[in-house]
């Protein structure tokens, strides 16, 4: 999600759901163990036009769930969520509990090979297109695994992601996902939490004419690194 703010947009990277963020602006990096990243007073634009963009990391194990129960949002982070017209969130450990890919590949026989590649690829040690690729050259989904997998392990929904979604709808500020994942994954979720299926910005996986696995859609932007702000460069045209 750091491409998302390298963007040079007005956002926030905050941590839903009572858990850690890692939050960037500009070329800054800012980390936060607190609930919400508190942004300076002069990073509230004037203006409702504003994107969120929100996605969150694993919790810091000598952190207690207890510790940030009793946390609260700082107000004027909650100002600028109350003032958007849209808010972008990642999917993989976000929206969902799990990484989508890794399910997939552990539903085929090779989580562990392939959970290996993901923490690579989240550590930015080499190039998300590139990891992508290795990832699924190692099972080789089928469409019929894939379909099998979403039959029996449907999406596993972060707490509390309903309700906020629900809140932000009543607002009128528009929701979007935009993800590294795929959207054969992506789109029970979606429909799940009532979030319109082109409000997606995700990957594709690419099946012959027997169902065999031929690769990726390269065209998606989210396919290689720094997709993730170029999708929301797409949507901030929008507003």
């Amino acid at each position: 999600m750091a491409g998302l703010i390298g963007a040079h947009i007005n956002s926030v990277c905050s941590s839903y759901n009572l858990l850690r963020a890692s939050c960037l602006r500009s070329n800054a990096s800012i980390r936060t163990e607190t609930l919400f990243w508190n942004p300076p007073s002069a990073m509230i634009p004037s203006k409702t036009h504003l994107v969120v963009a929100a996605s969150l990391q694993q919790p810091s194990k000598n952190i207690s769930a207890v510790h940030y129960r009793k946390s609260e949002p700082a107000e004027d982070v909650l100002k600028i969520w109350r003032s958007a017209n849209a808010v972008c969130f990642d999917v993989d450990s976000t929206v969902c509990l799990d990484e989508g890919i890794d399910e997939l590949a552990d539903f085929c026989g090779a989580g562990k090979v392939v959970a290996e590649w993901t923490a690579r690829a989240m550590s930015g040690s080499v190039l998300f297109e590139e990891a992508l690729a290795a990832r699924l050259s190692l099972f080789n989904p089928s469409l019929s695994q894939v379909q099998d997998f979403l039959e029996k392990r449907p999406p596993k929904i972060s707490p509390g992601i309903v309700e906020l979604i629900k809140k932000l709808m009543l607002r009128n500020i528009d929701v979007y996902l935009v993800s590294g994942g795929f959207r054969q994954m992506i789109n029970p979720a979606a429909l799940q939490l009532g979030i319109p299926l082109e409000n997606i910005f995700a990957n594709q996986l690419l099946f012959g004419s027997s169902g065999e696995f031929i690769g990726f859609d390269a065209k998606e932007p989210t396919s290689r690194s720094g997709g993730k702000a170029t999708a929301v460069q797409k949507i901030r045209k929008v507003y």
